[in-house]
């Protein structure tokens, strides 16, 4: 505990007057303090992430006040009185009546056509949500360490328990929803099986392959006598209708709280066959997004017998699937405007 308050002090001298107070965020020690839970007696590590978590959330408020700051003494003066044609057209700007679909948008689509051609239905996610549908109803019950690896974007409005409202960093927010709002079409004997398309948003450092902002699909399916082949069979199959061929596809043991089991499941590169390339960092496979058996916990959540039903559970990027299959090199081409870039799809 001594260590956090010292660290806390010397950090937060430190951002408060640095040039980059990001940088000063990206070379703590939190990663160790973090790495020491594991090493704690059961009594000590609850509270020990606890402050942790505190710690994590004073300093990045702190980051920010500093970075905004900055900011207001490096912005240019703006001449409000200069004069400008609203009417006159902009060089390089398309007519507004020959606007198009975004490539993202467009993507989502096709990946909700292919899942509902397979049976499952489509809805929306939300994008301020509350921390019992992000973390309690998916196994993440309150101090649990886990909370912490999605960087979740906190507000400052208070949900009914007086938590900060969040700006969900995964589609899974809704699967409590909709494992709710089909209970009854699974307790008359059909099972549920939905999508959930959407916008998701997680506090990145921005590079090639990281976005704060993002889409990702989740895809849940519940009935009785659900396993893991059948995930493995809808994956494969979803993937090779949207990448139009035969691929191999192998899954890995990996943790997710709210699945067990949970997988990584990668593919044979859809490029190269298998034989390697920039895509696939030349290994010839790819791993492209985590899955597994939906976890009892979260099923009791939601009022469904764990005894009687099982279900799986999926989540991949719509960013990335675009990314591998037209080569895009840099995630940022997305949200840059850059009409070249657009203009391509």
């Amino acid at each position: 505990m001594t260590d956090i308050e010292t660290l806390k002090r010397d950090l937060l001298d430190r951002i408060t007057t640095a040039d980059n107070p990001n940088e000063i965020m990206r070379a703590s020690k939190l990663r160790d303090l973090y790495g020491r839970i594991p090493t704690l007696e059961a009594t000590e590590r609850a509270e020990f992430g606890r402050q942790l978590n505190e710690l994590k959330q004073v300093l990045q408020e702190a980051v920010v006040a500093r970075q905004s700051q900055l900011d207001k003494t490096s912005l240019p003066p703006i001449d409000v009185t200069a004069p400008m044609d609203i009417n006159a057209p902009i060089p390089g700007l398309m007519n507004a009546e020959n606007g198009s679909i975004h490539p993202l948008m467009r993507e989502m689509s096709r990946v909700s056509d292919i899942f509902n051609r397979m049976g499952f239905v489509t809805e929306d996610s939300r994008e301020i949500d509350n921390q019992y549908n992000m973390f309690e109803t998916l196994n993440f019950p309150k101090g649990h360490p886990a909370r912490d690896d999605y960087d979740t974007f906190m507000t400052k409005e208070l949900d009914a328990d007086g938590d900060p409202l969040i700006a969900p960093a995964h589609t899974s927010t809704m699967q409590n929803r909709v494992l709710r709002k089909y209970r009854d079409r699974l307790l008359a004997g059909d099972a549920i099986a939905a999508i959930v398309p959407d916008r998701v948003f997680r506090n990145e450092d921005l590079d090639a392959r990281h976005e704060h902002t993002f889409y990702q699909v989740e895809g849940i399916y519940v009935a009785k006598g659900v396993h893991a082949g059948m995930l493995i069979a809808t994956l494969k199959r979803f993937l090779e209708e949207y990448y139009g061929k035969k691929l191999e596809v192998h899954v890995n043991p990996f943790y997710f709280p709210f699945t067990e089991p949970s997988f990584e499941f990668g593919l044979s590169c859809p490029f190269c066959d298998k034989k390697g390339c920039s895509v696939c960092s030349h290994e010839g496979k790819i791993e492209l997004l985590g899955c597994g058996m939906i976890h009892p916990n979260v099923l009791k959540a939601a009022d469904i017998d764990p005894e009687v039903y099982t279900g799986f559970a999926f989540g991949c990027g719509i960013d990335r699937l675009m990314m591998m299959k037209e080569s895009i090199e840099d995630v940022r081409h997305f949200e840059s405007a850059k009409l070249d870039f657009l203009r391509q799809f």
